[in-house]
């Protein structure tokens, strides 16, 4: 099988990653995707950086191990704090979803005279900073806040979107958001897309949301042409989501996995395992993939 013929691997630390994969499906209908979601260790955010970036490694050392041509990481933490130890592991072109977030909010203000850029994230992220020095190397002129909303990971989990207090959270998580008037909205947590609607609801309509799954799907998408990696072989037929073209692997609890993708996606993955990807199986056929390039 040829480079170009081969899947994106995607990698996130549980499920809030598939809204990354359904914004790279809906953008990228000729390639097949591989999706690990490490859902044996997660969360990711309480960890040290050796920890993270260990597991970030050995989760990328398993997909390259399938055989992708590129790798896509999917959650937020790792982004943060393991790109440049993937890219050293793996030798793959590496694409992760904090920074096609921050230039994209920067792009869609670039018009304002003095650009407002919000960004919500999980507590762990907004510690990190990351976003805020994304958006910072897009311009040094943007005035950015940020504000973590922990719950809304288990309300999106939960099925809770249109619930009262799903509303209520919202109104008094982004009161301070909606006190700063920004002219852009970061989601910057994969799970939060599930919430896009009663979001856009508590800043209102005037507010761009930036989804960083599409942004990244849209980074993808000109990578793939700009490194000649394209699938030269359009698939038949109309894809779905889910369908039995990509392939989705966790760590534990892969019956809670397909129901909670089942919410997000609407339908559960045709093909998914439990499997460990610790050790040497991560490492079987690496030397494989690198040989390809």
């Amino acid at each position: 099988m040829s480079l170009n013929s081969l899947p994106i691997g995607i990698f996130d630390s549980g499920v809030g990653g598939l809204t990354v994969y359904r914004a790279l499906h809906d953008r990228l209908p000729n390639e097949r995707f591989i999706y690990l979601g490490d859902t044996a260790r997660v969360p990711y955010g309480t960890k040290s950086l050796a920890t993270v970036e260990r597991y970030a490694i050995e989760n990328s050392l398993f997909l390259a191990s399938r055989g992708i041509k590129m790798l896509v990481v999917a959650c937020n933490t790792a982004s943060a704090l393991a790109l440049p130890a993937i890219r050293k592991a793996v030798g793959l072109d590496v694409v992760g979803v904090i920074g096609p977030g921050g230039r994209k909010a920067v792009e869609i203000t670039k018009e304002k005279e003095n650009a407002k850029i919000a960004v919500i994230a999980t507590e762990a992220t907004v510690q990190s900073n990351a976003y805020f020095e994304a958006i910072r190397r897009a311009s040094d002129t943007a005035e950015v806040v940020q504000s973590g909303c922990p719950l809304f990971v288990s309300l999106a989990e939960e099925n809770y979107a249109e619930e009262p207090e799903t509303a209520s959270i919202a109104a008094k998580y982004l009161a301070d958001i909606n006190a700063f008037r920004p002219d852009a909205l970061v989601l910057g947590c994969t799970h939060y897309p599930i919430l896009r609607d009663v979001i856009q609801r508590t800043v209102g309509p005037d507010v761009r949301l930036i989804d960083s799954g599409e942004a990244t799907a849209d980074e993808v998408s000109a990578l793939l042409k700009q490194k000649g990696l394209e699938n030269p072989h359009t698939i038949g037929g109309e894809r779905s989501l889910c369908d039995d073209l990509d392939h989705f692997y966790v760590t534990d609890a892969a019956e809670r996995f397909a129901r909670v993708a089942e919410r997000f996606l609407g339908v559960a993955p045709s093909r998914l395992e439990a499997i460990e990807v610790y050790g040497g199986d991560a490492l079987k056929g690496i030397n494989d993939i690198h040989a390809t390039r």
